[in-house]
């Protein structure tokens, strides 16, 4: 890791104005209010990455009332390392704020060789929790969730270990993520029998990715589920970086694992810089639309945001000051999209 420990930070004392910049929503049906905008840890707090960077990002997070900061087992690189990176910072910096925190992590992706490092058996989820709190050096997470859909291993299991967890004590509340429709109603129905309600569904949902409105959002609705959308900037398709085509210092330029550079198809450049045009008549950037474009469905609990550098989220920050649109606005976005 990069760690820049010969120029160490000063003490953290968290900003006391902290809760005045973001809302709070309602976790679906549940007790837990959320923040509008949360912060992911897929990106930038690997070993790969400057470790003080990662402290400033999770202080401005927290300074803007941000509370809650997303993680998964795999995330790095390598696996692993983004909660090691975490752990370290709690310790240093937040220790002191735990109670004021909502931390999550996931399994569910590969993690180590083997049958019993993927998907979502019981000895995996058990297992991978295991380690994810060794890592962060913390007794429970407040979410776990089941990171992706297993199409061989029984629901009853996968939920039934997540009862488990919960009622161990290692996890406050449940989630699942990616689960179509129709699964999330199963998973939901096991789990009240059980006991342990499902609390949030995180699926990707953005302006250019709208799969979860058919039939997705109906039913997180019907069983008081909250809902997390990331990838609400399209991995930066919905931001001003690819305006102009693609630079070379971008993260399709260098990294295309999840953003491939075919994918910037001159029709979709189109349809960006149309967004850009409403956006900035509405005083915002395409990013902050993009996220108050989310924000505008109730439905929406928090939007996850990952960002490179701490001045991102004060910017993106500001999409929660106008969630609203008119219905022109409604109408023109409609046009461009379909």
């Amino acid at each position: 890791m990069k760690i820049n420990d010969l120029e160490p930070l000063k003490t953290y004392l968290a900003d006391e104005s902290r809760y005045d910049h973001v809302p709070y929503r309602r976790c679906g049906k549940s007790g837990l209010l959320l923040p509008a905008i949360s912060l992911g840890l897929w990106h930038n707090f690997g070993h790969n990455s400057d470790f003080n960077n990662a402290r400033i990002i999770l202080r401005e997070a927290f300074d803007l009332g941000i509370t809650h900061f997303d993680l998964a087992n795999n995330y790095g690189p390598p696996y692993g390392s983004a909660e090691e990176t975490f752990g370290r910072i709690m310790n240093k910096d937040f220790e002191s704020y735990r109670d004021e925190l909502i931390i999550s992590t996931k399994a569910g992706w590969d993690m180590w060789p083997g049958p019993y490092g993927n998907f979502g058996s019981k000895k995996y989820l058990v297992a991978s929790l295991d380690q994810s709190l060794k890592r962060m050096g913390l007794e429970y997470v407040d979410i776990f969730y089941h990171h992706r859909p297993d199409p061989d291993t029984p629901l009853e299991e996968t939920m039934g270990a997540l009862d488990q967890i919960v009622r161990q004590g290692k996890a406050l509340y449940i989630g699942i993520s990616q689960y179509s429709a129709e699964d999330t109603l199963k998973a939901s129905q096991i789990l009240k029998k059980m006991g342990t309600p499902c609390l949030i569904h995180q699926p990707r949902y953005n302006m250019l990715d709208r799969w979860v409105e058919n039939g997705l959002l109906e039913a997180v609705e019907q069983e008081g589920i909250g809902t997390i959308a990331f990838s609400p900037l399209g991995q930066g398709v919905l931001t001003d970086k690819y305006l102009n085509g693609i630079p070379e210092d971008s993260r399709i330029a260098k990294d295309g694992r999840y953003l491939k550079k075919e994918t910037i198809s001159d029709t979709l450049l189109l349809k960006v810089n149309a967004l850009n045009k409403i956006a900035k008549g509405r005083n915002q950037s395409l990013a902050q639309m993009a996220i108050a474009w989310l924000l505008k469905d109730p439905r929406i609990t928090s939007v996850l945001l990952g960002v490179s550098k701490a001045s991102q989220l004060k910017e993106n920050v500001s999409a929660v000051e106008n969630i609203k649109f008119s219905d022109e606005e409604i109408k023109a976005i409609e046009t461009i999209l379909n």
